[in-house]
């Protein structure tokens, strides 16, 4: 009866003859009325629930009005009508007003606030775990030994290169100091020089395609870093862009890349007039794309290519930039050309499908496969402390090379020394001996006396040099330390004799 259609009724009469307007229909009314009984009582509790606090204790008051109006003609009723003189046995009476809200009964914030957080974390939860479930991209080794590949390398995220696409800064001989301790960059790329050394010490490879799958991973600049990089050890190296659909290395190296590859293969310039040197670094030369053709893959798929990078093998190695193997054919057809494509993989660029497929592009043209190097790895969470190690090693590394200086004069650098040989002996340092027929004399001079040396100073003599001791003593200091006792290996990369020191047992 408390919310019944008659007593709404009741209720709109009243509320209409107090000057209210506009007011919604009697069973509306009654959905804003909540009536209850406390146990053991005779009392009935009204509650009227509005958007405005005036108005609901209006509908409160009028409400209990219209209950009680609506109960006495309820029991007064007879057969013939309402008697009224009639006396009800129950009477409903009013006891207390309304009282006017102080505050909203809803929404309650804080409650609100603590559904929402929980509902929110508990489907952020959902949403993480079926992206990582559905997230098929590169982002680990682990996601490149899936498809059956092996990672030779892992490259940090560099600021110095997110603001663009460049070189990092070099000197004439090689980075400074602060540079090998403090930037993991710099540690990631000699690390992957290392790796490439020791890849293949039988028949090392001259000539290097360095592809991705997709454009966008690093490729360009990584080829350039790499290049800088194995050049600071007095390697000869000559990097060419391949990638003459949107070429980037004479960019890369401030230099002009007007003319090039294609004026070469054309048969319209003449290599050594465009192979230019990078000032910083005397022995590393840069062969430009030139102007863009119409027929790329024919162009570097002819023979006039095969036989410019026989010529640039015999010189140098060979670092060629190559465009991406999934939207073009070209980087597979210098990969064939090649002694093998590395491919780069910007860590969360390309999916696992994606390198599959490039994979795939390699084998059916019969190229070989170097490895993969993970490029932009994020420095944040587990990677961090990786990188950081390294940073913290090296430091450590370089203040125990200065305490030993200063003790002995001498440190020796564990570092793998890149240098040229082609159809030489390789002489023993044991005796005097030769060790082979295709390898360059190496000169070896140590620094001794000067308090800020903290490597051994190799040289290394090119076959188009002389290599001639400076002084009988330099031969002499040569033959003493040999005599000495102290070890060395003989490592072969791309044609480049090294020696590495051990420690004495």
């Amino acid at each position: 009866m408390a919310n019944s259609q008659r007593t709404g009724e009741r209720a709109v009469k009243k509320l209409t003859e107090q000057g209210l307007t506009n007011l919604p229909p009697a069973a509306t009314l009654a959905g804003m009325i909540t009536a209850e009984v406390p146990a053991n009582s005779s009392e009935m509790r009204l509650t009227a629930r509005a958007s405005h606090p005036a108005f609901a204790q209006q509908l409160a008051n009028v409400w209990v009005d219209a209950l009680a109006e609506e109960a006495k003609a309820i029991e007064s009723t007879s057969i013939d009508g309402e008697d009224p003189d009639f006396q009800p046995a129950v009477q409903l009476l009013p006891m207390t007003k309304g009282a006017l809200p102080t505050a909203p009964y809803a929404p309650d914030v804080e409650r609100a606030l603590m559904i929402g957080a929980a509902a929110g974390l508990f489907l952020g939860l959902v949403w993480a775990a079926i992206k990582h479930l559905l997230d098929r991209r590169v982002r680990s080794v682990e996601a490149i030994q899936k498809v059956g590949l092996s990672a030779i390398g892992t490259l940090p995220s560099d600021p110095r290169l997110s603001k663009g696409r460049q070189v990092l800064p070099v000197t004439a001989t090689n980075s400074s100091r602060a540079d090998r301790s403090n930037h993991a960059y710099a540690e990631a790329l000699r690390e992957l020089r290392t790796n490439l050394a020791y890849m293949d010490v039988d028949n090392p490879p001259r000539v290097v395609v360095i592809t991705s799958s997709v454009p966008g991973e690093g490729k360009s600049s990584l080829s350039a870093n790499l290049a800088v990089t194995i050049a600071q050890t007095g390697r000869d190296v000559i990097v060419v862009d391949g990638d003459l659909r949107r070429p980037v290395i004479a960019e890369l190296f401030s230099l002009p890349g007007d003319a090039g590859l294609t004026d070469v293969l054309a048969g319209q310039a003449d290599l050594e007039d465009v192979l230019q040197d990078f000032g910083p670094i005397p022995n590393l030369q840069v062969l430009a794309a030139g102007r863009i053709p119409p027929n790329p893959s024919e162009l570097l798929a002819s023979q006039s290519m095969r036989n410019l990078l026989d010529v640039l093998s015999e010189r140098a190695f060979v670092i060629i930039d190559a465009p991406p193997l999934l939207p073009v054919t070209d980087g597979a057809v210098l990969a064939k050309a090649s002694d093998g494509a590395l491919i780069v993989v910007k860590a969360g660029k390309p999916t696992i499908d994606e390198l599959a497929k490039a994979t795939e592009n390699l084998d059916r043209v019969g190229a070989n496969r170097l490895g993969v190097i993970l490029n932009q790895v994020p420095t944040k969470g587990a990677d961090a402390s990786r990188y950081g190690y390294y940073g913290k090693y090296y430091s450590k590394t370089e203040t125990k090379a200065k305490v030993a200086n200063n003790k002995r004069s001498v440190a020796v650098a564990p570092q793998p020394i890149f240098s040229e040989f082609e159809g030489q002996a390789i002489p023993s340092l044991k005796d005097g001996t030769s060790a082979g027929n295709h390898a360059a004399p190496q000169q070896a001079s140590r620094a001794v006396g000067g308090t800020d040396t903290a490597t051994d100073q190799i040289q290394a003599v090119h076959p188009r040099q002389t290599a001639k001791p400076s002084s009988s003593a330099s031969r002499r200091a040569t033959h003493q330390e040999s005599a000495n006792g102290e070890n060395f290996d003989d490592i072969l990369f791309g044609g480049a004799h090294v020696r590495k020191p051990h420690d004495k047992k």
